[in-house]
């Protein structure tokens, strides 16, 4: 039994290895910020709970157990809404390359609100989708 426990931690443990690999991969590999974001965000979670996992089953105790099930919750609290302020800063400083975008809802909301406050109308389509250049 304790073999397929050891065996279970060490195959979380370096599958989470592997998806934080990834995701700094991601990180320097990818072109733009929303994708950077994605690739910190997605796999960098994940892995990091699978690692959490692994050595919670490896260790044992539930003071380590309660001490890394505070980790993940937190990970998984910080790093959502953190990479969501990021690219919501860097969308409004124009550091997106908006040519990669495939519907773009904050350009739609943006002109929405920009109508209800009796602004300019802006050139953002209804229905979000970007205009070919």
């Amino acid at each position: 039994m304790s073999v397929v426990v050891d065996v279970l931690a060490l195959g979380c443990l370096l599958t989470g290895a592997f998806l934080c690999l990834t995701a700094g991969l991601g990180l320097v590999r990818f072109p733009d910020v929303l994708s950077r974001m994605h690739a910190g965000t997605k796999p960098q979670v994940l892995g990091v709970l699978l690692v959490m996992v692994g050595a919670a089953i490896r260790l044992h105790g539930w003071s380590a157990t309660w001490m890394l099930l505070l980790v993940a919750v937190f990970q998984m609290l910080t790093a959502p809404v953190s990479a969501h302020m990021v690219s919501r800063v860097a969308y409004r400083r124009r550091h997106v390359r908006r040519d990669l975008l495939l519907v773009d809802e904050l350009r739609t909301a943006e002109a929405q609100d920009s109508v209800h406050r009796g602004d300019e109308p802006a050139d953002a389509p209804p229905d979000g989708r970007v205009q070919p250049s």
